[in-house]
């Protein structure tokens, strides 16, 4: 058997996979069985999100490689008639399409594991014929589902190749895959990411810890307007980032799916960049803390702001600090390329989504 990747975060899930799956799979099919698998990585997503398309794609390739069973993961959201996919399965093909965020984004490996193990399992196992009836093998994710609703079995087209497909619905599952795309673009990246707004932040903090008028405002400034200041600083650099790299999704399509389809991308989007910059943030605060016990001189501060220098006030005067960093991280983000921002802030095939996107949109004659 093959486990088909995309590149980037499914690859790097599949190879870990890997690693355990053929011994589990053994164990759990009984005496005298043996799986093989071999981790293929190729973007078998691009330029298309549409599920007949994607699953085509995989028979072709396992005809070509001869593998008897198929299982490809990406780290797009797939949608089909309307739902959000978790899985498809083909049990005539002997392949299943998994797409991560639908499994939310904790324990994603233990989850894919699970969900292929269980795929594996139900397409490998004894097939039943007949025109009436479930298709075949209709409960191998059975305990899966139990264990994780708001997954069910979702509608299947006459025309498709799939034969039994799982889905998400309801405010749970958006919630579920919008959590899962944040965590496939990995948000912690945006700070190494962002190498000229981060020293752009670094000056600023640095240069106004030794600022005598930053210490006065910081010591006149009441909890409640530091959080104020910490939420502007925030939302500032967090709204500039997707305006200035041009972030925000815009769908050419009128369709309540494409619609939706939007709404889901950019608050990924807010999300993902939201969560980088807070941590930025939180950086910055424990930077400016560490410098301010370095360099600054209790006779100064007392003799400017008229206030002994105690733990609170390196406290309150790192968090004001931060603040005032972030809004100069935020102009100097200014000075990062588009496609730097981007590759920080999305995943691999997120990247080459958009890029596509971008391509047909400009391709589209003008009125």
């Amino acid at each position: 058997m093959a486990l088909l990747a995309d590149p980037d975060a499914p690859t790097e899930i599949a190879q870990r996979m890997a690693r355990m799956l053929p011994a589990r799979l053994a164990d759990k099919s009984g005496p005298g069985r043996r799986f093989e698998v071999e981790v293929v990585s190729e973007p078998f997503t691009a330029e298309t999100e549409d599920v007949p398309t994607l699953m085509q794609r995989i028979i072709d390739r396992g005809k070509a490689e001869n593998w008897d069973i198929v299982v490809a993961l990406t780290d797009l959201p797939l949608q089909s008639r309307g739902h959000k996919l978790v899985v498809d399965l083909s049990h005539e093909h002997g392949l299943a399409l998994l797409s991560l965020p639908a499994l939310g984004g904790l324990r994603l490996q233990t989850r894919a594991r699970r969900v292929v193990e269980e795929a594996v399992l139900g397409l490998a196992g004894p097939r039943t014929t007949g025109a009436e009836g479930p298709p075949r093998s209709q409960a191998v994710l059975g305990p899966f589902v139990s264990r994780l609703a708001p997954i069910h079995p979702g509608p299947i087209g006459e025309e498709e190749t799939a034969d039994l497909r799982y889905v998400v619905s309801g405010p749970r599952g958006y919630l579920r895959v919008l959590f899962g795309m944040v965590r496939a673009n990995r948000p912690w990246r945006l700070v190494p990411g962002l190498s000229k707004a981060l020293a752009a932040a670094l000056a600023t903090g640095a240069a106004a810890t030794v600022n005598s008028t930053v210490w006065t405002l910081a010591e006149t400034l009441s909890a409640p307007r530091l959080v104020i200041a910490t939420v502007g600083s925030v939302a500032l650099m967090i709204g500039w980032l997707i305006v200035d790299a041009e972030l925000w999704h815009r769908s050419a399509e009128s369709s309540p799916e494409a619609r939706q389809r939007a709404r889901l991308y950019n608050a990924s989007t807010v999300l993902t960049v939201g969560i980088g910059v807070l941590v930025c943030y939180v950086g910055l605060m424990v930077v400016n803390w560490v410098w301010a016990l370095f360099i600054l001189n209790s006779q100064a501060f007392a003799s400017a702001t008229r206030t002994p220098l105690h733990a609170e006030e390196y406290v309150r005067l790192s968090w004001f600090v931060a603040s005032v960093a972030t809004v100069g991280g935020a102009l100097g983000s200014g000075l990062e390329s588009d496609d730097a921002i981007r590759a920080a802030a999305y995943s691999k095939r997120e990247q080459e989504r958009r890029h596509t996107l971008q391509d047909d949109h400009g391709d589209q004659p003008s009125k």
